[in-house]
């Protein structure tokens, strides 16, 4: 088999197809994701544990591939050409090799991603913790890639992103761009953190926050004059809070939620819905720190944010099931798709 070609034509069909990802995996088709649903592609032929070998490859140099076959797993991302980008992961599995690569988009803007204009308020802020949250593939690093080139666009900032790989790519505008990734760049998230203290920087982006050390230092950053954007793999904005704070010792938690509750600017939490059309489009949640939300962060009381969140339209603030219901009276998802989505299916009941 021509490695390089077949690679090159399986990429060129994820895009063809509108897919979002490809899997790779001896003993099977390959397969690709097209609108939430996985789908083989029967007419190529069954790969071999020497066909995944020889794709992957093409797609890491010698140096990752030693890591790779010594540490079993890896994270990394391919540039098709310049026209395409992927994040991938290689992994063992039954002793055979198995790749998972997923599409990054060109950046979009808040509008063509169908999301609310309310995030360019949260990028034009000078300071503070803002998080983007929600379950594994649900958009996440493409809503605060957005937000980054927004920024990028209207100010002349020094922004630095930290990321396991490296997934957008960002060109240069008003601003000055630094991607560093771990492994490559800097030694691990907790050290290139510890550096942006001194490198004079406005903007961060933590592509994961994956310790209570990085936790620790992003929430520093925030209060020390910096906008800080990142992720977690949470459901809400009420568990998010939780799980920060939880990542603490007992001794440090009451240290963590006053820091959190003058530093958070909010947490907008998403998930992408199957489309009646096709597609995917957002539904989503949105958390505005403001003195009733703070107080409730201090005083242990983070089980209310959710009442504060369905009562606080009139601050900007979105509740997953009225964003839920809003696209099934759209015509743009089944209600079925709602209910699926619902954290609080009782209450989306309520409501329609």
């Amino acid at each position: 088999m021509d490695y390089k070609k077949e690679l090159e034509d399986l990429i060129l069909t994820v895009v063809r197809e509108g897919a979002s990802d490809l899997h790779l995996s001896a003993g099977r088709f390959p397969g690709i994701r097209i609108s939430g649903s996985l789908v083989f592609l029967v007419t190529r032929q069954v790969l071999s544990k020497d066909d995944v070998m020889g794709l992957l490859k093409e797609m890491i140099d010698p140096t990752k591939l030693d890591i790779f076959l010594s540490t079993q797993e890896i994270d990394f991302a391919y540039d098709f050409k310049g026209q395409a980008r992927l994040r991938g992961n290689a992994f063992f599995q039954k002793g055979a090799i198995g790749v998972a690569l997923r599409l990054i988009p060109k950046v979009k803007t808040i509008t063509e991603l169908n999301l609310p204009p309310i995030l360019e308020t949260f990028s034009r802020k000078k300071q503070g913790f803002f998080l983007v949250v929600g379950p594994v593939g649900h958009g996440k690093s493409t809503t605060m890639a957005t937000m980054i080139n927004l920024i990028n666009k209207e100010r002349a900032e020094h922004i630095v992103t930290i990321e396991d790989p490296i997934e957008y790519l960002f060109e240069p505008e008003r601003s000055m761009i630094d991607q560093r990734e771990v492994g490559l760049d800097t030694k691990d998230f907790n050290v290139a953190l510890r550096s942006i203290f001194r490198q004079d920087v406005n903007v961060i982006m933590i592509g994961e926050m994956r310790s209570q050390e990085t936790i620790a230092t992003a929430v520093t950053a925030a209060e020390t004059g910096h906008l800080v954007l990142s992720t977690l793999h949470t459901n809400n904005a009420s568990q998010t809070i939780d799980r920060i704070v939880e990542s603490f010792d007992p001794a440090e938690q009451d240290q963590i939620r006053a820091q959190l509750a003058s530093s958070l600017v909010g947490i907008f939490s998403q998930r992408l819905i199957p489309r009646i059309t096709g597609g995917l489009i957002p539904a989503y949640e949105l958390l505005i720190n403001n003195n009733a939300v703070a107080n409730l962060i201090r005083e242990k009381r983070t089980h209310e944010i959710d009442v504060i969140i369905e009562t606080g339209y009139e601050q900007g603030m979105v509740d997953l099931n009225r964003s839920l219901l809003e696209l099934v009276r759209a015509g743009e998802i089944t209600m079925e798709n709602a209910y699926l989505h619902s954290l609080n299916p009782k209450g989306l009941e309520r409501l329609i």
